[in-house]
Protein backbone atom coordinates (compact mmCIF):
# COMPACT_ATOMS: atom_id res chain seq x y z
CA UNK A 1 0.00 0.00 0.00
CA UNK A 2 2.61 2.52 1.07
CA UNK A 3 4.62 2.50 -2.15
CA UNK A 4 1.45 2.93 -4.21
CA UNK A 5 -0.06 5.67 -2.07
CA UNK A 6 3.01 7.69 -1.18
CA UNK A 7 3.30 9.51 -4.54
CA UNK A 8 -0.30 10.71 -4.07
CA UNK A 9 0.64 12.23 -0.70
CA UNK A 10 3.67 14.15 -1.96
CA UNK A 11 3.76 17.63 -3.43
CA UNK A 12 7.13 18.74 -4.80
CA UNK A 13 8.68 15.67 -3.10
CA UNK A 14 7.36 16.83 0.29
CA UNK A 15 4.81 14.89 2.31
CA UNK A 16 1.48 16.61 2.81
CA UNK A 17 0.07 16.64 6.34
CA UNK A 18 -2.05 13.49 6.08
CA UNK A 19 -4.86 11.92 8.11
CA UNK A 20 -5.83 8.25 7.66
CA UNK A 21 -9.50 7.67 8.49
CA UNK A 22 -11.56 4.53 9.12
CA UNK A 23 -13.57 2.76 11.79
CA UNK A 24 -11.55 0.72 14.32
CA UNK A 25 -9.93 -2.46 13.00
CA UNK A 26 -9.93 -1.53 9.31
CA UNK A 27 -6.23 -1.04 8.55
CA UNK A 28 -5.29 2.51 9.58
CA UNK A 29 -2.35 1.50 11.76
CA UNK A 30 -1.09 -1.03 9.22
CA UNK A 31 -1.16 1.60 6.48
CA UNK A 32 0.49 4.16 8.78
CA UNK A 33 3.31 1.70 9.54
CA UNK A 34 3.86 1.02 5.85
CA UNK A 35 3.94 4.73 4.98
CA UNK A 36 6.44 5.31 7.81
CA UNK A 37 8.64 2.54 6.36
CA UNK A 38 8.46 3.99 2.85
CA UNK A 39 9.29 7.50 4.00
CA UNK A 40 12.15 6.25 6.19
CA UNK A 41 13.60 4.19 3.33
CA UNK A 42 13.64 7.39 1.26
CA UNK A 43 15.87 9.01 3.87
CA UNK A 44 13.22 10.98 5.75
CA UNK A 45 13.70 11.02 9.52
CA UNK A 46 10.42 9.86 11.02
CA UNK A 47 9.56 10.22 14.70
CA UNK A 48 6.84 7.85 15.87
CA UNK A 49 4.84 8.30 19.05
CA UNK A 50 3.58 4.77 19.70
CA UNK A 51 1.49 5.27 22.80
CA UNK A 52 0.19 1.68 23.04
CA UNK A 53 2.93 -0.18 21.16
CA UNK A 54 0.74 -0.87 18.12
CA UNK A 55 2.70 0.81 15.32
CA UNK A 56 6.11 -0.70 16.02
CA UNK A 57 6.30 -2.48 19.38
CA UNK A 58 9.76 -2.44 20.88
CA UNK A 59 11.68 -5.35 22.37
CA UNK A 60 14.99 -4.50 24.00
CA UNK A 61 14.75 -1.13 22.25
CA UNK A 62 14.35 -2.62 18.76
CA UNK A 63 11.15 -2.35 16.69
CA UNK A 64 9.53 -5.70 16.03
CA UNK A 65 7.96 -4.48 12.80
CA UNK A 66 9.68 -2.88 9.81
CA UNK A 67 9.42 0.90 10.05
CA UNK A 68 12.57 1.67 8.07
CA UNK A 69 16.12 2.69 8.94
CA UNK A 70 15.53 6.39 9.72
CA UNK A 71 12.75 5.98 12.29
CA UNK A 72 12.86 6.86 15.98
CA UNK A 73 10.14 5.42 18.23
CA UNK A 74 8.77 6.62 21.56
CA UNK A 75 6.69 3.80 23.02
CA UNK A 76 4.34 4.10 25.98
CA UNK A 77 4.32 7.89 25.92
CA UNK A 78 1.11 9.96 25.57
CA UNK A 79 0.84 11.41 22.05
CA UNK A 80 0.87 15.08 23.01
CA UNK A 81 3.93 14.75 25.25
CA UNK A 82 5.64 12.44 22.78
CA UNK A 83 5.25 14.84 19.86
CA UNK A 84 6.85 17.61 21.92
CA UNK A 85 9.68 15.33 23.07
CA UNK A 86 10.43 14.22 19.50
CA UNK A 87 10.50 17.81 18.28
CA UNK A 88 12.95 18.85 20.95
CA UNK A 89 15.24 15.84 20.92
CA UNK A 90 15.16 14.07 17.55
CA UNK A 91 14.71 16.79 14.87
CA UNK A 92 12.37 14.67 12.73
CA UNK A 93 11.24 15.55 9.21
CA UNK A 94 7.93 13.81 9.93
CA UNK A 95 6.02 12.87 13.08
CA UNK A 96 3.61 9.93 12.95
CA UNK A 97 0.92 9.18 15.55
CA UNK A 98 -1.99 6.79 15.84
CA UNK A 99 -5.52 7.84 16.82
CA UNK A 100 -5.59 11.58 17.32
CA UNK A 101 -8.56 12.80 19.29
CA UNK A 102 -7.72 14.07 22.76
CA UNK A 103 -8.00 17.72 23.71
CA UNK A 104 -4.28 17.95 24.52
CA UNK A 105 -3.36 16.63 21.06
CA UNK A 106 -4.44 19.92 19.43
CA UNK A 107 -1.67 22.00 21.03
CA UNK A 108 0.92 19.33 20.20
CA UNK A 109 -0.22 19.20 16.57
CA UNK A 110 0.04 22.98 16.39
CA UNK A 111 3.57 22.79 17.82
CA UNK A 112 4.54 20.21 15.17
CA UNK A 113 3.29 22.50 12.42
CA UNK A 114 4.99 25.58 13.85
CA UNK A 115 8.26 23.64 13.86
CA UNK A 116 7.91 22.95 10.13
CA UNK A 117 7.59 19.21 10.66
CA UNK A 118 5.12 17.17 8.61
CA UNK A 119 2.42 15.13 10.36
CA UNK A 120 0.87 11.84 9.42
CA UNK A 121 -1.80 10.49 11.76
CA UNK A 122 -4.86 8.30 12.05
CA UNK A 123 -8.34 8.88 13.42
CA UNK A 124 -11.55 6.92 13.89
CA UNK A 125 -14.31 7.87 11.48
CA UNK A 126 -16.34 6.73 8.49
CA UNK A 127 -15.63 9.63 6.13
CA UNK A 128 -13.91 13.01 5.88
CA UNK A 129 -17.25 14.66 6.65
CA UNK A 130 -17.65 12.48 9.74
CA UNK A 131 -14.16 13.42 10.98
CA UNK A 132 -14.55 17.13 10.31
CA UNK A 133 -17.81 17.19 12.27
CA UNK A 134 -16.14 15.83 15.42
CA UNK A 135 -15.41 18.58 17.98
CA UNK A 136 -11.70 17.71 18.15
CA UNK A 137 -11.25 17.97 14.39
CA UNK A 138 -13.30 21.18 14.18
CA UNK A 139 -10.33 22.92 15.83
CA UNK A 140 -7.85 21.34 13.43
CA UNK A 141 -10.09 22.18 10.47
CA UNK A 142 -10.06 25.86 11.46
CA UNK A 143 -6.28 25.69 11.61
CA UNK A 144 -6.29 24.05 8.13
CA UNK A 145 -3.87 21.38 9.25
CA UNK A 146 -4.47 18.34 7.05
CA UNK A 147 -3.80 18.62 3.34
CA UNK A 148 -4.72 15.03 2.47
CA UNK A 149 -7.19 12.52 3.88
CA UNK A 150 -7.17 8.81 3.06
CA UNK A 151 -10.45 7.07 3.87
CA UNK A 152 -10.35 3.29 4.27
CA UNK A 153 -13.28 0.89 4.05
CA UNK A 154 -15.21 -0.55 6.96
CA UNK A 155 -14.90 -4.08 8.40
CA UNK A 156 -16.57 -5.50 5.29
CA UNK A 157 -13.96 -3.72 3.15
CA UNK A 158 -10.72 -4.11 5.13
CA UNK A 159 -7.78 -3.10 2.97
CA UNK A 160 -9.94 -1.10 0.55
CA UNK A 161 -9.22 2.58 0.04
CA UNK A 162 -12.52 4.36 -0.43
CA UNK A 163 -10.94 7.65 -1.43
CA UNK A 164 -8.21 10.24 -1.15
CA UNK A 165 -9.38 13.77 -0.41
CA UNK A 166 -7.80 17.23 -0.33
CA UNK A 167 -7.89 19.75 2.52
CA UNK A 168 -11.40 20.85 1.56
CA UNK A 169 -12.72 17.29 1.60
CA UNK A 170 -12.90 17.09 -2.20
CA UNK A 171 -12.01 13.76 -3.76
CA UNK A 172 -8.61 13.78 -5.51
Amino acid sequence: WGETLLPLLLEKNTLCHTLLVSPPGCGKTTLLRDLIRCLSERGKTVGVVDERGEIAPLRDGMPQMDVGPCTDILEGCPKAKGMTLLLRSMSPDIIAVDELGRREDVAAVEEVLNAGVKLIATAHGNSVEDILNQPFFQKLKKMEIFEKYIVLGDRKQIGIIKGIYDEKGQKC
